[in-house]
C-alpha cells in the first residue's frame, strides 16, 4: 500500500492503515526518543504524543513520502521538550530571554552538536534498516524490544509466541546476526 493510499484510509478511519503507520515508524520513534536521554516513562510520552499530533494534523500532510521526515521531527520535538521539562528547564517563546545555559558558557556551547545529530540519526537509519531485512523472529524481537524497552523476558517471549526460556538464546543469536550485517556493511563502505 502506497503513503498515500495508506494515510487516505487512515483518516478514513481505517485501523489496518493505523496499524501499518505505528508498525513502519514505532520502532525508529523510540530510537529517536531515547537518544534524547530519556526514561522509558517519558520516551512513551514523546511517541505517544508523536502519533496524537499526527491524528491531528494527518488531514495536512501534503507530501506522504515525507510522512517519515515529519514524524522524526515531531518526536524530537517531543523528545527535547519532556527531556526540559524534566530538567526544571521552562521552554520560553523567545530565546533571547533564556538565560538558562551554564554560568561562562554560550547557548551555543549547550546545543547538540549538529554533526553527532546527523552522525546518530544516520546509524539510527542505518540499524532499522538491517533490521527490516532481517528474517523473522529477529526482526519481531528488535521491534519489540524497542517499543517496550521495559518489558521483562515473559512479557516479550509471549509477544512473541515463545517459551519464556527461548527468549534469551534467541535474543543472543539475533544480535549476533544483527552484529554480522552491520560489520559486513561497515566494511562494504
Amino acid at each position: 500500500m502506497s503513503d498515500q493510499h495508506t494515510i487516505d484510509a487512515a483518516l478514513a478511519g481505517d485501523q489496518a492503515a493505523w496499524d501499518t503507520l505505528v508498525n513502519r515508524f514505532s520502532g525508529p520513534l523510540w530510537s529517536v526518543a531515547r537518544a534524547y536521554g530519556l526514561s522509558a516513562a517519558d520516551a512513551a510520552d514523546a511517541v505517544q504524543g508523536t502519533w496524537l499530533r499526527l491524528l491531528e494534523s494527518l488531514h495536512t500532510i501534503r507530501d506522504p513520502g515525507r510522512l517519515g521526515s515529519w514524524l522524526f521531527t515531531t518526536v524530537r520535538r517531543e523528545a527535547s521538550l519532556l527531556g526540559r521539562r524534566s530538567r526544571g528547564e521552562r521552554p520560553v517563546a523567545d530565546p533571547a530571554d533564556a538565560g538558562g545555559f551554564r554560568p561562562g558558557s554560550s547557548p551555543a556551547e549547550d546545543a547538540p552538536d549538529p554533526a553527532l545529530l546527523v552522525l546518530s540519526a544516520d546509524e539510527g537509519r542505518r540499524l532499522w534498516l538491517a533490521v527490516e531485512a532481517m528474517q523473522e523472529p529477529c526482526r519481531s524481537l528488535f521491534r519489540l524490544m524497542a517499543t517496550a524497552p521495559d518489558a521483562g523476558v515473559h512479557q516479550l517471549a509471549g509477544r512473541l509466541g515463545m517459551p519464556s526460556g527461548s527468549y534469551g538464546p534467541t535474543r543472543g543469536r539475533c544480535l549476533n546476526r544483527l552484529r554480522t550485517m552491520l560489520t559486513a556493511q561497515e566494511a562494504a563502505s
